[in-house]
């Protein structure tokens, strides 16, 4: 997830600490007709600076509920010396619609919000605030409960799968949907929700899927603490029944496949009413393994490198460059919003790549002499030569080509994607990692071909960012960024999400600070970056290599 520190990009000291904060909520407004609400949570940081509200992060959607305890958390940096506010806002999704973003700022799905600081909730006793909601006028809103609880240094995760036996029967026509729900014990004694399994349908003796937890969510780095396990019958209507409950702890459940990892499925109101009563069921640990997660950093302290390439859209969409209505205007006096996305992002991502050496293309322009129009042509004018030196080269060469090519069309994505890709494909010891900045001001022409593109580069050690400028509607972009629903083709999903998509029109800055607004764009595009890359190290099983010396060593650098 992102952090706190995103919101001031300038901002470059050390965290204190990291919170995770735990979000649940008590007697939401009911705005369904025929059942209850399904409310997801969204979290929005202020800007020291600006004071604008910009979203953190969301919960998942809870169907059916008006008492919904969130599995998903956010992990916010804590800065003890700063006022750092936070607003939750509450609304109901319907679990038809797989846009969320619609219901995100529709007035009649909101459901109530309230304001606080992560030191507030830090400061309460036992890190656990109960505040009102509201925010709609004339309405008791519910309450929602937010739950702070600093985070260790444990990096491990742990993989396991479990099976019942013989569980209650609870469906008058059927058996059982069970299902099992996590819980973390805190200190003060309260129990926290950290992960939910799948509903296996009409059975008393299901096997669950293999899930994979960090170590410090089941227990924050006590191996002793309290694992509390509610099994429960799934009911489409959310008034799931309590089948039974157990304990364990993470150092019983490390211990892998025993005798000891037989668990008494207990129903403590049953016990109370019948004397015969021996159990609800039981529950057995059929594997369990540790592994240790690792970071962004560790991979980049071994001497992985980050190859930037970038392209830039030169369909006639743009405008006449000669003209100051044009995106591609060169104005003496401020950078158009290509170089400034460019800088923005190229002037991060280069500190990760040691020769500073770019490839640079463009797409959908005629080229000189003889007009022919082409998709990935390096804007340096020299085939066998794409790289440009710096970010300062491939913005020359930008302005140079400018002056040089005809901009025409369409806007084909697939080309440049392709190239990029096959290079991708040549690594396969991590020590390099691809990413691709690409620039547009519209619609794609190519999106079958785009998409089948992106499917098969998605398995390579290749991110893709997508920045729109101008005032296009860029809905195709979003079904590229595969956050929702991974991107698919003939019927193959992504095998990972490798596209990360802004419109910059959203980062313009009104007051003129473009320093700061240029710095959240970078931040924002750059996000995903860590994650994606930890993702095709680990689907690969590779590791990070030791940290590299401050030697110098000889270096292999692949361009395109």
């Amino acid at each position: 997830m992102a952090s706190i520190e995103e919101f001031d990009p300038l901002n470059t000291r050390v965290p204190a600490t990291k919170i995770e904060v735990t979000v649940s909520c008590r007697s939401l407004l009911d705005v369904d007709t025929f059942s209850k609400s399904d409310p997801v949570v969204v979290l929005y940081l202020q800007a020291v600076g600006t004071k604008e509200w910009r979203e953190f992060g969301r919960t998942e959607v809870i169907d059916n509920t008006r008492n919904p305890d969130f599995v998903r958390k956010f992990v916010l940096d804590f800065f003890f010396e700063e006022k750092q506010n936070l607003r939750f806002d509450v609304y109901n999704v319907d679990s038809r619609s797989c846009n969320i973003s619609k219901h995100v700022s529709s007035v009649k799905d909101f459901l109530g919000q309230t304001f606080c600081t992560l030191g507030e909730i830090i400061g309460s006793a036992g890190g656990r605030q109960e505040r009102t909601l509201s925010g709609i006028p004339g309405k008791k809103c519910g309450v929602i409960i937010l739950t702070a609880e600093e985070l260790s240094n444990c990096r491990d995760i742990a993989t396991m799968q479990l099976c019942a036996n013989k569980l209650d029967k609870k469906d008058f026509f059927g058996k059982s949907d069970p299902f099992l729900v996590f819980y973390r014990s805190n200190e003060d004694g309260t129990f926290t929700i950290c992960h939910k399994t799948e509903v296996i349908k009409n059975t008393l003796n299901p096997v669950w899927q293999p899930f994979t937890i960090p170590v410090r969510a089941l227990c924050n780095g006590d191996y002793d603490r309290t694992v509390k396990v509610e099994v429960y019958d799934w009911d489409r209507d959310g008034s799931h029944d309590f089948i039974g409950e157990f304990t364990t702890s993470y150092r019983e459940l490390s211990r892998g496949q025993n005798q000891f990892n037989v668990y008494e499925v207990l129903n403590p109101k049953k016990k109370g009413k019948k004397k015969k009563y021996v159990n609800s069921g039981t529950v057995t640990l059929l594997s369990f393994k540790v592994e240790s997660e690792y970071t962004f950093v560790d991979f980049i302290r071994g001497g992985t490198q980050l190859n930037f390439t970038v392209a830039i859209d030169f369909t006639a969409s743009n405008g006449n460059p000669s003209q100051p209505t044009s995106l591609h205007y060169m104005s003496p006096y401020q950078m158009n919003a290509y170089a400034m996305a460019l800088k923005a992002v190229g002037e991060i991502i280069q500190d990760y790549d040691s020769d500073k050496l770019f490839p640079a293309y463009g797409f959908g322009a005629k080229l000189p002499p003889d007009g022919k129009i082409s998709h990935a042509f390096p804007l340096s004018g020299d085939g066998d030569n794409p790289n440009c030196v710096g970010i300062e080269g491939v913005l020359e060469a930008y302005f140079q080509s400018l002056r040089t090519v005809q901009l025409y069309g369409p806007t084909n994505f697939a080309p440049v994607i392709n190239k990029v890709a096959n290079c991708a494909a040549e690594i396969t010891d991590g020590s390099q990692y691809f990413v691709l900045l690409m620039i547009t001001d519209g619609v794609i022409s190519d999106m079958v071909q785009t998409k089948e593109a992106v499917v098969n580069a998605s398995p390579l050690p290749l991110s893709i960012i997508i920045v729109g400028v101008g005032p296009a509607e860029f809905d195709a972009m979003e079904e590229l960024d595969g956050d929702e629903v991974r991107v698919s083709s003939r019927g193959r999903l992504a095998e990972r999400d490798i596209v990360q998509f802004v419109p910059f029109r959203d980062y313009i800055d009104r007051s003129g600070n473009q320093v700061l607004s240029m710095a959240r764009l970078a931040k924002d595009v750059l996000a995903e970056i860590p994650d994606q890359l930890l993702s095709f190290m680990k689907s690969r099983g590779i590791e990070p290599r030791p940290a590299l010396s401050s030697s110098p060593l000889p270096e292999f650098h692949r361009h395109i």
